[in-house]
């Protein structure tokens, strides 16, 4: 089974979205995917409402998720860990014990424009139509990991 973990900073907004929509783009029989923050603000708590929104507007169901902090022991878990910006990519590097660790994490967005480093913008501080756009750019990211996976 190939495991798939989506990282944003508080795990209530872009991670939720980018687990929920890929899960629905994979058999999750061969496919596990989960999200994490690399703050610990939220841990325990649900998606930010309209994370489960925008997603529920799209037939996806994200309310099972509850935030959870990244941890070094990820990388054993993990095959793949996408970060949804600079700053957190950064993060979860410095808690890399060496290059397997590091050769896992990647920008999400790369997915769609490579090596162009474009970060996915928290949509945590602004109105519905940010968490909209957030959806749209991770629903073509996660389009094409759900083709190469």
């Amino acid at each position: 089974m190939v495991k798939v973990l989506m990282v944003c900073l508080g795990n209530i907004c872009r991670s939720p979205l980018a687990q929920g929509i890929l899960e629905s783009k994979v058999n999750l029989d061969k496919v596990f995917v989960d999200s994490a923050g690399t703050a610990a603000y939220h841990v325990g708590n649900l998606p930010d409402e309209r994370s489960i929104d925008v997603a529920r507007n799209y037939g996806i169901n994200i309310t099972n998720q509850r935030a959870r902090k990244f941890t070094v022991q990820d990388f054993d878990e993990f095959d793949y860990i996408y970060a949804m910006d600079i700053s957190n990519y950064q993060n979860i590097l410095m808690l890399a014990r060496g290059e397997e660790d590091e050769n896992k994490v990647r920008l999400i967005l790369n997915e769609i424009y490579p090596s162009e480093n474009k970060s996915v913008p928290d949509p945590y501080y602004g109105g519905n139509q940010g968490f909209e756009n957030v959806y749209q750019m991770l629903d073509e990211a996660c389009d094409v990991i759900s083709k190469k996976l």
